[in-house]
């Protein structure tokens, strides 16, 4: 329906249009401070990503002597500088396009940021995280794509100790077009997490799920299932890092965790999901605790796994390498062996170490060292160029 309105009524309407305007105008338009007040507080946002990737971090704490920020992939915390407001800051050097991990740390205090929108990992001391866009879309983002489903599974171990009623759990992925009531089978990857994580770790911090979706979706990986159990054959070996250092007690959460993944899971699995099941259809891989894992259980049952790799992979105590059976080219008849770590990593001459000894053996290893530390960046960019690799002909 249209509206007629008469001359007199246009001419007074213009006229308050354009007295708002100019109000508006005014309104929006700065006003200097006068010489007598203070300038404006700085804004207290808590991150402020710049152009070059750089990020200014702010944290308020009055009270503080020191607050520095711990940044994921970055060795030494940055030192904050404190203004006359009690606000802290420090603006960190420009940052590759990832997904960092941060927190603070005040008069040597954990303090996560309050501000945040993202939490991390909640055991680390950097338990917020930050996004530094790129470019092109990152291989670990949410895109359009078709999308995979996650199921979370629980069921009753006889093997692994010291779970609550003795439930242990594990997440499956199944990528897009997946129907259980088809006859087409996938390959399966059993991918492992590191210490102190849990079965979700490599969804919620890897995004292992989005980026074989947009992997699949580029037609850069094969349509395949992954198993993330949750890594611990004995659960008390989590509540002390000193175990780390002691032989019998890394070999007990291995053994543990080896047999009820080839005992328990990997048989439920079989069972439950539209899986092949001859050796060049099974991958383990893992980081940390887990590349430990992935490394001994792959090597240790080539029968089962022709396709191995460990990111960053705990083997700093002879017992791993001690503990192989004599492997050879021909006998192991792997597709992949793929063993790397950060350079920055304490783990980079324990992988080296491993690395050497296993091509010694004539086993066909692909040996992988990025820039970057004992952190998720590196081990998610390993799982983007371990993925396309997986289950080729």
């Amino acid at each position: 329906m249209s509206q007629i309105v008469n001359a007199p009524l246009k001419v007074a309407l213009a006229a308050t249009l354009a007295v708002a305007s100019a109000l508006c105008a005014l309104a929006q338009t700065p006003k200097k401070p006068a010489a007598n007040q203070p300038p404006p507080e700085p804004p207290r946002t808590s991150q402020e990503i710049h152009p070059d990737g750089s990020v200014t971090f702010r944290f308020i704490d009055a009270g503080a002597k020191k607050v520095e920020l711990v940044l994921e992939n970055t060795k030494d915390p940055l030192p904050m500088t404190k203004d006359s407001t009690g606000l802290w800051s420090v603006t960190t050097p420009p940052l590759a396009p990832e997904i960092y991990g941060y927190g603070f740390m005040a008069d040597d205090q954990p303090r996560i940021d309050p501000y945040a929108k993202v939490l991390g990992n909640l055991s680390s001391p950097t338990r917020n995280n930050i996004t530094i866009p790129g470019p092109e879309p990152e291989p670990w983002e949410l895109s359009a794509v078709p999308h995979g489903e996650l199921h979370i599974h629980s069921f009753t171990t006889h093997v692994a100790v010291g779970l609550a009623e003795n439930q242990s759990t594990y997440v499956v992925y199944t990528p897009p077009g997946y129907d259980p009531a088809a006859q087409q089978t996938y390959p399966v990857l059993y991918l492992l997490h590191g210490w102190s994580d849990i079965a979700t770790g490599w969804t919620e911090q890897g995004k292992a799920n989005l980026i074989l979706d947009n992997l699949i979706a580029q037609g850069k990986a094969k349509p395949m299932i992954i198993v993330m159990p949750l890594g611990y054959g004995d659960l008390s070996f989590v509540r002390d890092w000193g175990l780390w250092g002691k032989d019998e007690a890394i070999n007990k959460n291995l053994s543990l965790f080896s047999d009820e993944l080839l005992t328990e899971i990997l048989p439920r699995v079989e069972r439950e999901y539209k899986v092949g099941t001859d050796r060049n259809d099974r991958a383990i891989a893992g980081l940390s605790m887990g590349g430990l894992e992935a490394l001994s259980i792959g090597l240790n049952h080539t029968p089962q796994f022709a396709w191995i790799a460990g990111f960053s992979a705990a083997v700093h105590r002879d017992a791993f390498l001690k503990g192989l059976p004599a492997l050879t080219a021909q006998s192991a008849n792997l597709k992949l062996l793929w063993i790397s770590c950060g350079t920055g990593d304490g783990l980079i001459e324990p992988n080296r170490k491993a690395a050497t000894a296993l091509k010694a053996e004539g086993l066909p290893v692909t040996q992988i060292e990025t820039p970057g530390l004992h952190t998720w960046p590196v081990w998610r960019d390993n799982l983007v160029h371990v993925l396309p690799l997986l289950f080729q002909n």
